[in-house]
């Protein structure tokens, strides 16, 4: 009987219309009660207006799951491939997101600078990317490690950081392209020497300890017949995002009036999605092309 008669009330609560519930104060807001006090605890996290809010994303504990799940050293270009992939998702759901930039476990997406977004609360902000990023890892990880089983779920920490203008911005993110560029370096001489030199982790730092980076190039190319600057720009420069126009070619069926039968025609379509570029983001060159980006109407 208690069954049937819940049944029938949530059934009858859905059913309300929209103007009635408004009459009745029963509208998607909290009802009112004694324990409501406690939204007062709620700290104020609006981030400040007319500034970027950048997103920063973080592999938890990476080193151990790229040892569980045997990456290849320095890098693994399906790793970093399916955090692109994340990013890109990110970026589809939340179309506030003008530019993002990533590499080896992390990935940083910026909003409109005048986006109002969930009242630009930085919670918001930070939990729909890092749960849409995360859900992302997990669901496209098969699609770039076919032979290699995901052994548990990936974890990824977010921070919410506001800049105040295209200055600071594009200061931010020369330092994480630069950022890129030393970890790699050091990487990529740190392997060579375990790998091909048969040192140990311990040995190959103790050898790169208080090296320049003169001198880790002197090393590679030297010792190993590498020349850094050959290397991929995807590991040297890691990776762009922005938005971009681009022609998708289709197959759809086209019935004419004179024809029974339909034909199967290419049909180009244009879309404006989030499109990788490996390039340099410290210099003027990238921004001058797509001034966009900065645009005060972002």
């Amino acid at each position: 009987m208690w069954a049937s008669c819940n049944v029938k009330v949530c059934y009858c609560w859905a059913a309300t219309s929209v103007p009635l519930r408004r009459c009745l104060k029963l509208g998607p807001t909290m009802a009112k009660s004694k324990f409501e006090y406690v939204r007062n605890f709620e700290a104020d996290d609006t981030c400040l207006a007319h500034c970027w809010v950048v997103v920063r994303l973080d592999g938890r504990n990476f080193h151990r799951f790229a040892e569980k799940h045997n990456f290849a050293k320095p890098n693994d270009s399906r790793a970093l491939h399916l955090m692109t992939k994340c990013a890109q998702t990110v970026m589809k759901e939340l179309e506030d997101i003008v530019i993002a930039y990533g590499q080896s476990d992390e990935y940083s997406f910026v909003f409109k600078r005048k986006s109002n977004w969930f009242k630009r609360r930085a919670s918001k902000f930070m939990t729909h990317v890092a749960s849409q990023f995360a859900s992302s890892y997990v669901f496209y990880w098969r699609d770039y490690f076919e032979d290699q089983p995901l052994l548990y779920p990936p974890g990824f920490d977010g921070r919410v950081i506001v800049y105040p203008s295209n200055q600071t911005l594009k200061d931010y993110l020369s330092w994480r392209q630069a950022d890129c560029h030393i970890n790699n370096l050091y990487n990529t001489v740190f392997w060579a020497l375990v790998q091909q030199s048969g040192l140990t982790p311990v040995q190959a730092q103790e050898r790169l300890q208080g090296t320049l980076a003169a001198d880790k190039n002197e090393i590679l190319f030297s010792e190993f017949n590498i020349n850094y600057n050959n290397e991929p720009l995807m590991y040297r420069k890691g990776t762009v995002l922005i938005w971009q126009k681009v022609g998708e070619v289709t197959t759809k069926e086209v019935k004419l009036p004179a024809e029974m039968e339909g034909k199967k025609m290419a049909v180009t379509r244009t879309r404006t999605k989030p499109v990788p570029l490996y390039c340099d983001i410290i210099g003027d060159a990238f921004w001058k092309e797509h001034p966009e980006i900065l645009d005060e109407d972002s």
